[in-house]
């Protein structure tokens, strides 16, 4: 079985980090040469959450991303990975509103929720298990998985575990860091006045997106009430029962935000303008807001039409053209 190598600086990204070490002329060090890291990276980064039992493989990433695209995963209507998880929209789709499978290396709380734990393997069992309801009798019935299973894991049988360990791996190399912004950190293109307006309005108080989505990761990965409702709905507050949780939802990525309509839990807001509209001045009241939500009282940030115009434009330089067509991600059939 050939061992992909197991990184300690696994997959690795730019943003938060990378602008200080941009700021510092300080370019890091290159990432060893690996089969499966799909995107070039330059610059440190944290530590993905990789699993000891469940080492990358070859032969395990293909045949988790033959079952990603593969309906027979789906023990009751047919359905596949891919059908909520489209790769030129960012491994997320319209019309599922599914959180995008992008940068889920560095996840430990998983759909809008939290309501699965843990490491990448157990959301992928949830979905194995419960979401697909897979028949594992049918996968074991089938002589190309009973050969791709022997060759990444040295099974005889198909059983949920190894099945949602095959989905870990192919998901783990989902990663997106070749954006514009990304390569602008690198001091390999420019950035236009307009985003650069954006860029400094996204970093400053003023903006107010960084706090939950100012790492490296474009995301904290954390769980905030900001502000869609004056009753909101239980959100977090369903997995702990804490009602301070109350309204409180996962804060997704922005890459690729341009193309991962609709936004926010419910799919409420259709456009990146609407979203902006909301920050602006839509803001809403409850006994849960967020303290980052510094500006409920006013009723949002109070942008300008301009300034919403270059946040708009920066937002944009989150698309990652390279991720949206690497062959590596593409469906097998």
């Amino acid at each position: 079985m050939k061992k992909a190598h197991i990184l300690s600086t696994f997959l690795l990204f730019v943003f938060a980090s990378i602008y200080f070490s941009a700021c510092n002329d300080d370019k890091g060090k290159e990432v060893p040469d690996a089969p499966y890291i799909t995107t070039p990276f330059f610059l440190n980064i944290p530590e993905a959450l990789l699993n000891a039992d469940n080492p990358l493989t070859v032969e395990g990433i293909a045949l988790g991303k033959r079952l990603y695209y593969d309906t027979l995963l789906d023990g009751v209507s047919g359905r596949a990975c891919v059908q909520c998880h489209v790769q030129k929209e960012g491994f997320s789709t319209y019309a599922s509103n599914s959180l995008p499978h992008i940068n889920l290396a560095w996840s430990s709380a998983f759909l809008w929720n939290g309501q699965v734990e843990g490491k990448m393997e157990d959301i992928m069992l949830f979905e194995v298990k419960d979401f697909f309801e897979a028949d594992m009798a049918k996968l074991n019935a089938n002589a190309t998985y009973k050969d791709l299973f022997k060759k990444a894991f040295n099974a005889d049988k198909i059983t949920y575990e190894n099945t949602s360990f095959a989905l870990a791996q192919f998901v783990r190399t989902l990663i997106s860091a070749d954006s514009k912004y990304d390569k602008f950190l690198l001091r390999k293109v420019s950035l236009t006045p307009s985003e650069i307006n954006g860029m400094d309005l996204y970093y400053s108080e003023e903006g107010d997106c960084f706090h939950c989505h100012g790492t490296p990761l474009l995301t904290d990965g954390d769980f905030h009430n900001n502000g869609l409702d004056e009753n909101p709905e239980e959100g977090r507050m369903a997995v702990t029962s804490n009602p301070q949780d109350r309204g409180r939802f996962k804060s997704p990525t922005l890459r690729n935000i341009a193309l991962t309509a609709p936004y926010m839990h419910d799919g409420r807001f259709k456009t990146l303008e609407e979203v902006i509209d909301f920050y602006s001045e839509g803001l809403k009241y409850s006994t849960t807001i967020d303290p980052l939500m510094k500006q409920t009282h006013a009723g949002g940030v109070q942008l300008t039409t301009q300034e919403k115009a270059d946040l708009l434009a920066f937002l944009h330089c989150f698309t990652d053209s390279t991720f949206l067509n690497n062959p590596a991600y593409a469906s097998p059939f």
